[in-house]
């Protein structure tokens, strides 16, 4: 507990915020400062950009749904963008800033419980099996770059990277499935910043596959440019794979607080996509998720994003994921069993069909 710098009550609060959800709510204005520094404090550390470059002189970047306009010599948002002598350079088309490894099936995925590689949906058209395709692998490939900037990042590891000299191909990178590999997962960071090395990488793949399945998924914060989320569907509908999006709040002014930027532009993209899931509910098409930060993700947004998904499809599987801490917040307590459960039956009763709770074994 830690009193608010805002209205001064005992509360969960981040030492890294200072502010208490119920002020960011109420009082938003008051707590930018807070929420400035904390973001700010981040960004400086690995040299990026304090906020969302808007040079009215600079290079629109339509990449991701930053709309980043980059100053001559300048980067954007995501740090992996350049404007150099008035064009936009940088990793994410032909060659990608990213980690890659193999990862056995089944996998602890966000969508491992409803997935065609992991579970028994999907079979026989999708899948090897009917259950868990044990001898066959997924290639994880793990983009160094995100377009949000998350306090409380899992993986923030990759921040490490951005300004490497790492370069991998989609000729390369597709090199490396092979017949015993049915999927491709592309995470992070997240796909967004390189999500064109990504398309292009899974069109090749796909041509050139060596066994009979190999579904494309993606895992992202959703905050994308329309006309690749489009590809993007496509692509995973044809293939038997999914979009994962994580959708880390529903309040505009709790995203900013969290993670740096807006999220108008992912509940208009999750609307979108989820237009497509009717056309393959097995293995479904999009899978929704939320991690369940301590103090910040209440009752109050847990029910506004579970209402949000049912309006659209409550078909639509959405995923509870229990906090552990880390990075600027890593203060706060994992998420109480008493809480998650509760959030699960909110969940339930804003009429969701499919949640799931997953990092249970840290409760």
């Amino acid at each position: 507990m830690r009193r608010c710098s805002i209205c001064g009550e005992e509360k969960i609060v981040s030492e890294s915020l200072g502010v208490c959800v119920d002020c960011i709510r109420e009082n938003f204005d008051k707590c930018l400062p807070f929420i400035k520094k904390a973001h700010y404090r981040a960004r400086k550390k690995y040299n990026l950009p304090l906020e969302i470059p808007q040079d009215e002189n600079g290079i629109q970047c339509e990449i991701c749904g930053n709309g980043c306009k980059i100053g001559e010599g300048e980067k954007g948002y995501c740090g992996i963008k350049e404007n150099r002598n008035g064009r936009i350079v940088g990793k994410g088309i032909r060659e990608g800033n990213l980690s890659f490894y193999y990862d056995p099936l089944p996998t602890n995925c966000v969508a491992s419980w409803v997935c065609a590689g992991c579970s028994e949906n999907g079979y026989p058209d999708y899948s090897y099996t009917k259950g868990a395709e044990y001898g066959y692998k997924n290639l994880a490939v793990f983009y160094h770059a995100c377009s949000f900037n998350c306090l409380f990042c899992q993986n923030y590891h990759f921040h490490n990277y951005i300004s490497s000299d790492i370069s991998i191909s989609p000729e390369e990178l597709s090199s490396y499935v092979d017949e015993k590999t049915s999927c491709i997962c592309y995470f992070g960071g997240d796909p967004g910043p390189q999500i064109i090395h990504s398309i292009l990488t899974s069109e090749i793949a796909l041509k050139n596959k060596k066994g009979k399945f190999l579904r494309i998924c993606w895992e992202t914060n959703g905050n994308l440019n329309k006309k690749y989320l489009e590809k993007m569907v496509e692509i995973s509908l044809k293939s038997g794979g999914c979009i994962k999006f994580d959708l880390k709040s529903y309040d505009e002014r709790l995203n900013i607080a969290l993670c740096g930027v807006s999220n108008k532009k992912v509940l208009e993209n999750f609307r979108f996509a989820a237009s497509f899931f009717n056309e393959r509910k097995n293995p479904p098409l999009i899978v929704a998720s939320t991690l369940l930060v301590p103090g910040y993700i209440d009752e109050e947004e847990i029910k506004k994003i579970s209402e949000f998904i049912a309006e659209i499809n409550p078909s639509i599987p959405y995923s509870l994921l229990v906090f552990y801490p880390e990075y600027y917040m890593d203060d706060l307590p994992i998420t109480p069993r008493q809480k998650v459960f509760s959030f699960y039956e909110i969940a339930k009763e804003s009429g969701l069909e499919n949640v799931n709770i997953g990092n249970l074994h840290l409760i």
